[in-house]
């Protein structure tokens, strides 16, 4: 018996011994999930596509002695640096790989936004600084003595750490006939930097036109010590109007100006002006207004479970977060007869916990323009923004908000619990070429930075207690930038501000409705 046994024994050894694991381990992303640079001035954005992190730091952080003072990454993963020991220099990227089965190599880079300037009695227009080139560039008039020009402001550095060598300070002295050249030493480094005062023929000089709906911005370049101004007219008549002094800002010998109640699909001609002197004209076209679809939210259908804020068989334009809320309980947007008007419909936005027991999650009720891409378990991601070029002034509606005390908090806001909830409004425009990706899941979150460079305007409301009813809202765009086009459009509103971490009060309620959009001042 024990012979037949042996064999086999052996037999089963052999073939054992030949199986190979070819079974592939799972491809599980490692990400950084949150990441602070001690000083930063803006949250660092992190892109978990490109795995990529931007740090912004700063002015008064030495860019090559750089310390952290939160970092975290997946659970389970691996990091092959330890952010939180030691400082780093950031002047360079600096690559960390994420471990958990595979490798995922990140990268991390800063930016350090310095302000500088330089700048002498009487130039025209504004200082160019050419940091790459260390190169300041200004203009004077030709009845500017160069050998004695008076300097009237410097900053090249932060403050504090700088020093220019020679010594140069408001009120200074110098002779600009020629390139003067002088060293500036910042964190222990010191480069040389050449000053140019260059003479300009054009005593005033219109140098930009943005033209939006109903407004328009002009900016220009003249002596700072003159009278400067803005005039403009419809193409096609004679007379010039003078733009108002409340409406024009001055920066030594550059100004700026915006006209506000221009006509929409109009002409217009432009020109600076300084004493008696008159600018070259621009022309430019104001553009069309576009209007908000369903701002009203009158338009509704029901889906299964699932409320839709457009007509059945309709167009989206709205969305909801009410997919990921029906994985585990009921829509919590939905259609209120509750309006401003006592007519038609309005959006009610409420904040549960759904789910079965102590199984599930807290669900903010939330309305946006965009469109709920799918659920993450019981996460979701979304995608905000609609496709929009116009440039408004404010968003307007009516809210009225119920603010319930916070009972359910993320470990980062675990502080708030007790609190009543705080609503939210917001808008943006957007120079992406697509809609921007939110994913709630903790794992590898992705939310919306105000402060990210795609963004040309912003603003927000935010309210932490109740309303006494129905109430009128005006939010305003804060623009980064005149001249930008946007491509997308942002509208979001909350119950619960902090709802993308899970955390607010169930109960809380937001009520909405007729938004519009101003293209005026």
């Amino acid at each position: 018996m024990m012979k037949k046994i042996l064999p086999a024994l052996l037999l089963t050894g052999l073939l054992t011994g030949c199986i190979e694991n070819d079974i592939p381990y799972p491809r599980i992303q490692q990400n950084i999930l949150t990441i602070a640079a001690v000083g930063e001035s803006a949250p660092a954005a992190i892109d978990d596509k490109e795995m990529t992190v931007t740090l912004t730091l700063g002015e008064q952080v030495n860019p090559r002695s750089v310390s952290f003072s939160e970092y975290t990454i997946s659970e389970y993963g691996h990091s092959s640096i330890n952010l939180l020991d030691g400082t780093y220099d950031m002047t360079k990227p600096l690559t960390v790989v994420l471990s958990r089965f595979q490798d995922y190599e990140w990268t991390i880079t800063a930016e350090q936004q310095i302000e500088r300037y330089f700048t002498v009695a009487g130039q025209i227009g504004e200082t160019t600084i050419d940091v790459a080139g260390r190169r300041i560039v200004l203009y004077v008039p030709e009845t500017l003595n160069r050998k004695d020009v008076t300097v009237a402001s410097v900053k090249l550095g932060p403050e504090g750490h700088t020093t220019i060598t020679p010594g140069i300070a408001a009120g200074d002295h110098l002779d600009a006939e020629d390139p003067v050249e002088f060293r500036v030493e910042v964190w222990g480094e010191t480069h040389t930097w050449t000053l140019y005062v260059d003479v300009t023929e054009a005593i005033v000089t219109t140098t930009q036109a943005d033209a939006w709906v109903n407004v328009l911005w002009v900016y220009g370049a003249a002596p700072e010590d003159a009278q400067n101004g803005f005039e403009y007219r419809e193409k096609g008549t004679e007379q010039w109007l003078t733009v108002p002094e409340s409406q024009i800002t001055h920066n030594g010998g550059a100004f700026s100006c915006f006209i506000p109640h221009v006509k929409a699909l109009t002409d217009y001609e432009v020109r600076a002006t300084s004493d008696e002197n008159k600018g070259n004209e621009m022309t430019v076209t104001t553009g069309a207004a576009e209007l908000i679809p369903n701002a009203s939210f009158d338009n509704w259908w029901l889906n299964n479970k699932i409320w839709c804020p457009w007509a059945e068989g309709g167009e989206s334009w709205w969305d909801t977060g009410n997919t990921g809320a029906a994985t585990l309980g009921q829509s919590n947007v939905t259609p209120s007869d509750d309006t401003p008007s006592g007519t038609g419909r309005s959006a009610r936005l409420e904040t549960r916990f759904v789910g079965i027991g102590a199984i599930g999650k807290l669900a903010a009720g939330s309305l946006y323009a965009g469109t709920f891409k799918k659920v993450d378990g019981t996460n979701g991601i979304l995608d905000f923004g609609r496709k929009w070029t116009a440039r408004p002034t404010r968003l307007r509606g009516y809210y009225n908000y119920t603010s319930a005390n916070i009972n359910y908090a993320s470990d980062e806001f675990k502080s708030l619990i007790g609190r009543p909830d705080t609503c939210q409004i917001w808008v943006a425009l957007t120079d992406l070429d697509t809609p921007f990706e939110i994913r709630t899941n903790p794992k590898n979150r992705q939310l919306f930075d105000k402060n990210a460079s795609f963004v040309i305007a912003y603003g927000e409301l935010c309210r932490g207690s109740s309303t006494s009813g129905w109430e009128s809202f005006e939010v305003e765009f804060k623009y980064r930038d005149t001249s930008r086009v946007p491509k997308y459009l942002l509208i979001v509103s909350a119950a619960s501000k902090y709802g993308d971490y899970f955390t607010g009060g169930t109960g809380s309620v937001l009520l909405i409705d007729d938004y519009r959009l101003d293209y005026d001042y």
